[in-house]
């Protein structure tokens, strides 16, 4: 039986610990926090604290706090030569005070609190200083998920400047299209059967085998109609850059 501590109960920490916490082979000791807790994501079997100096005894300690937090937490936490890990996918492991044994536990998701996510099938990318600490992660990683890899912290990094491409601007992709629907009182809804496929054909064929529109197709008329409707949007701008970039790319 592995025991954990999460440190910091942000949306991933909320998603991590709800994973571990319905695992056979692992039990959530406590819960870490620097600001009260909302009762509203909390486990009634799994203690909170908000003050340090109170962290249990555990064989993993994992630092799920924004990035430019982690090097500061890690030097504060009051205790020596246990393995701690932190979360995220652009931090190096070594920003990690050396005080402790270093590790990375970084799941490949987008997380938010009101929806928990189901790890069966997220990679879990996780690196360590030795192989002892690498075994115990692999095990951690593996209890939740059946995607496990190890990686050193300059792939992760590349891994990480990839998701932000698929993920948050993608997402920001969709924020532009629901605004330009509105503008004109129709319905985001409309689009949502075209992501859903465009999703599900990645899954099995090479995105760069897939792409169409007018840009790929180098469609003038459409593409100056388009750019005509766009005349005062910020999102001209957008359109023309992402328009020029798949030209480039098949043309």
């Amino acid at each position: 039986m592995l025991n954990v501590i999460i440190l910091g109960y942000g949306n991933i920490g909320v998603n991590i610990t709800n994973a571990l916490h319905t695992c056979d082979t692992v039990t959530v000791n406590q819960i870490v926090n620097r600001n009260t807790i909302n009762p509203n994501y909390t486990i009634d079997s799994i203690p909170t604290t908000t003050n340090l100096s109170e962290i249990q005894e555990a064989d993993v300690y994992i630092i799920a706090v924004p990035d430019d937090a982690i090097e500061d937490f890690s030097a504060l936490l009051p205790f020596n030569d246990k393995l701690v890990v932190h979360t995220s996918g652009s931090v190096s492991m070594q920003t990690l005070d050396g005080k402790n044994k270093k590790g990375v536990f970084y799941p490949l998701q987008t997380f938010t609190k009101n929806k928990l996510a189901d790890f069966t099938n997220i990679p879990i990318c996780i690196e360590a200083e030795d192989s002892t600490d690498l075994n115990t992660l692999q095990t951690l990683a593996g209890a939740i998920s059946n995607s496990v890899t190890v990686i050193s912290s300059e792939k992760r990094k590349t891994v990480h400047l990839a998701a932000v491409f698929v993920n948050n601007f993608v997402n920001h992709l969709y924020t532009i299209s629901e605004a330009i629907m509105q503008e004109q009182n129709l319905d985001f809804d409309l689009l949502k059967p075209l992501i859903a496929e465009t999703a599900e054909k990645i899954q099995h064929l090479a995105p760069g085998d897939v792409q169409t529109g007018p840009a790929k197709r180098n469609d003038l008329k459409t593409i100056e109609n388009h750019l005509h409707l766009l005349k005062d949007s910020p999102y001209k701008k957008v359109y023309e850059h992402m328009t020029e970039a798949i030209k480039k790319h098949y043309l």
